[in-house]
C-alpha cells in the first residue's frame, strides 16, 4: 500500500549560489558524511559535477521528506536522510538514527528515482507500508 509519493525539482544554479555565497558549510549542512565523501572527490575532478551531485541529493531528500509526510521536522533531517547507489547505480535511501527508527517502526520501504540536467536537478519518490503478515 502507499503510504506516501513525494516529488522534488531544484535548480542547479541556485545549489551553485548557495555554495559560492557559503562554501562547504551548505554541503556540510546537507550531505551525511558519505555523501561529503563522494561530494568533495567529484568537485575536485570537476566542480560542475561536483554541484550536480549536491543538487541532486538535496532533490531526492526533499521528494523523501515530502513522501513521508514530515517535511523537513524531526526525525527528518538532511544529514540522517544519505542517498546512495546499489552496485547497479540504482539510487537508494539510506537512513541514521531517529528517522531510520520511525521509519522501520512504521514497517515503511522505498523507492526513488533522481535524474539532472544541466540547469535541474529532479527527484521522484514513493513510500510504501509493507503488508503484515503474509
Amino acid at each position: 500500500m502507499i503510504y506516501g509519493i513525494g516529488t522534488d525539482i531544484c535548480d542547479v544554479r541556485r545549489i551553485r549560489a548557495s555554495l559560492e555565497r557559503h562554501g562547504d558549510r551548505f554541503a556540510e549542512r546537507v550531505l551525511s558524511d558519505a555523501e561529503l565523501a563522494v561530494w568533495r572527490a567529484r568537485a575536485a575532478r570537476w566542480p560542475e559535477r561536483g554541484v550536480r551531485y549536491l543538487a541532486t541529493r538535496f532533490s531526492a531528500k526533499e521528494a523523501f521528506s515530502k513522501a513521508i509526510g514530515l517535511g523537513m521536522r524531526m526525525p527528518m533531517t538532511w544529514r540522517a536522510c544519505e542517498v546512495g547507489s546499489l552496485p547497479s547505480g540504482q539510487p537508494v535511501i539510506v537512513l541514521h538514527g531517529a528517522l531510520q527508527q520511525w521509519f522501520e517502526a512504521r514497517a515503511l520501504t522505498v523507492h526513488l528515482s533522481v535524474t539532472d540536467e544541466s540547469d535541474y536537478a529532479a527527484s521522484f519518490c514513493v513510500v510504501e507500508k509493507l503488508a503484515s503478515g503474509a
